[in-house]
């Protein structure tokens, strides 16, 4: 109820501001860092405590989706994080169905019952997770400072199984913490083309937003990963400092291109 009320407001207020209202931002992620894991405030450990929170946040977004829409028909959405999951070519039976439910628990369980209350849908991706004995054990090759695989097919396949829900499409977040800037090219470069190969294949993607313009708080991480495409320098009175990533990134919104090697 409070929630709904506060959204209803923010539509009164700022609704001639807003191209898109987003209602709540990786809630799974909160779950499972609060309820779950416990890392972050209130630091429980409860799976219950877990599906309770989520189910409640998809009540939310149903109340603050009807409550934005009765003061004008705004887009309104929701930004989901999601991660891919799959196994190894040789694999066991368990493996497979594992990806299956953790990919399920980790996108439709949650989307599925707002759906309806979506006009467009957000989507934060960073990783992939591959499965091996129920364990999670990535394969060797790029990895962010994060220790997070670097898998742009995993992207494409997070966009194509959306395309079902028939909705426009934002990657809201995508990108990786690279301290030393080496990766973050050709991180960009494969997950755009990833982005065009999934629309060529009938995805509605309207638009892509990498993370993060300045290296940010990471929360439990700190100040440590340096996600941005412009250095912090703090110790050097918070100087920023773009990256040689920027330039590139800043060529291709520029051109409106990858360019024609890809």
């Amino acid at each position: 109820f409070f929630f709904a009320r506060y959204a209803k407001k923010c539509a009164e207020k700022l609704g001639d501001l807003i191209d898109v209202f987003y209602t709540i931002n990786e809630p799974q992620v909160y779950a499972l860092m609060s309820f779950t894991i416990g890392t972050r405030p209130p630091q429980k450990k409860n799976y219950l405590s877990s599906l309770i929170v989520q189910l409640n946040m998809i009540s939310a977004h149903n109340r603050a989706y009807r409550a934005i829409k009765s003061v004008k028909n705004y887009p309104v959405g929701i930004v989901k994080n999601i991660v891919w999951y799959e196994t190894y070519e040789r694999s066991w039976p368990w493996d497979k169905l594992g990806a299956k439910l953790l990919f399920f628990l980790n996108c439709d369980f949650f989307l599925a019952p707002l759906i309806r209350n979506c006009d467009v849908l957000g989507i934060n991706y960073y990783f992939t997770n591959k499965i091996k004995n129920l364990r999670f054990q990535n394969p060797p090759g790029l990895v962010s400072n994060l220790n997070w695989w670097i898998n742009p097919d995993g992207l494409k396949r997070v966009l194509l199984h959306l395309r079902k829900y028939k909705k426009p499409i934002y990657i809201t977040e995508n990108g990786l913490a690279d301290s030393e800037d080496k990766l973050r090219k050709i991180f960009i470069k494969s997950m755009l083309i990833a982005c065009v190969e999934a629309m060529e294949s009938g995805v509605q993607l309207e638009g892509y937003f990498h993370w993060s313009l300045i290296d940010n708080f990471e929360w439990h991480e700190g100040f440590w990963p340096r996600f941005g495409l412009v250095a912090i320098k703090r110790k050097d009175n918070l100087k920023r400092v773009p990256r040689k990533s920027f330039y590139y990134y800043q060529q291709i919104c520029n051109n409106n291109s990858i360019g024609s090697d890809y």
